[in-house]
């Protein structure tokens, strides 16, 4: 046996070995909890984006209604005068008992029939 010399192949010490795997162990369970993370914030995060969003076109929504309101208001108090409501009536057609109505088709090929007339004589 004396003639028999064995060398051992470097390896790493027994200290080394168990560092990298604690190293690997440790970025495994970052990974992890952060992935975690990530998971449970997504559904609340994408939640609160579409929740503003809506709000956005409520409030935009709202603002036009406020708009066409003040007009419908407008409209109610100039629309609450006798000679007002009397207007709008003979603009749907409605006349007063004893008149008569007369109804004239054709006014606008009227009117372009004088206009060339009235071209012609220049």
């Amino acid at each position: 046996m004396a003639g028999k010399a064995t060398k051992k192949a470097p390896t790493r010490s027994k200290k080394a070995r168990p560092r990298a795997q604690r190293r690997r162990l440790r970025l495994l369970w970052t990974v992890a909890i952060l992935g975690i993370a990530v998971y449970l914030y997504y559904r609340p995060l994408a939640s609160y984006l579409e929740t503003r969003s809506d709000l956005t076109a409520r409030r935009a929504e709202v603002e036009a209604l406020r708009i066409a309101r003040a007009q419908l208001e407008l409209r109610l108090v100039n629309s609450t005068s006798i000679e007002a409501t009397e207007r709008e009536a003979r603009r749907i057609g409605y006349v007063k008992p004893g008149e008569q109505l007369f109804v004239v088709k054709g006014i606008p090929a009227w009117r372009q029939a004088r206009s060339n007339a009235r071209d012609r004589r220049s």
